[in-house]
């Protein structure tokens, strides 16, 4: 239980940081944000559990092929935000986006022979 609290809190001033960063610089927090940080951490947390290199190996690259399906939310939102929808209806929209869009991903990826 407490390498589970050292990971929790960790990961949450992590976040907590980028949250400070954007709120100084939009630029700047949307450039750490952009950063694979929380993949590495789980990369990190991950092989300080297991040792597990297949394990490492299978989650980098099932997450390159999810992240793919996330993308177009970060198009989405600003376009619908600008012409006017709120802030939370768009991050809705963008969300829901991307969970139709992962749900393609699993359907489609065993077609192309990608194991998720």
């Amino acid at each position: 239980m407490t390498w589970f609290i050292v990971k929790a809190v960790l990961s949450g001033l992590l976040i907590a940081a980028v949250s400070e960063v954007a709120r100084r610089s939009a630029t700047m927090g949307a450039l750490v944000a952009s950063l694979p940080l929380v993949s590495v951490i789980g990369m990190i947390w991950i092989w300080a559990e297991t040792r597990d290199a297949d394990r490492i190996a299978s989650h980098a690259g099932a997450t390159f092929w999810y992240v793919l399906p996330s993308l177009p939310m970060f198009v989405v939102m600003p376009l619908l935000i600008r012409s006017g929808m709120g802030f939370w209806a768009a991050l809705g929209i963008g969300c829901a986006l991307t969970v139709i869009l992962y749900l393609v991903m699993i359907g489609v990826a065993p077609r192309f022979g990608l194991r998720l």
